[in-house]
């Protein structure tokens, strides 16, 4: 995610469907308490 890559080039180097991807995307989003790509790489990355 941090990266900047789209769910779909997530599945494909990972070999699993997108809504796998989704679906994990959404409980990373939940464990941390945000709502965006952006807000949980800067509270992975404490920023």
């Amino acid at each position: 995610m941090s990266k900047g890559f789209l769910y779909k080039e997530i599945a494909s180097n990972l070999f699993i469907s997108i809504e796998t991807v989704r679906r994990h995307v959404h409980n990373i989003y939940e464990k941390l308490h945000v709502r965006s790509r952006t807000d949980a790489v800067n509270k992975y990355f404490n920023r």
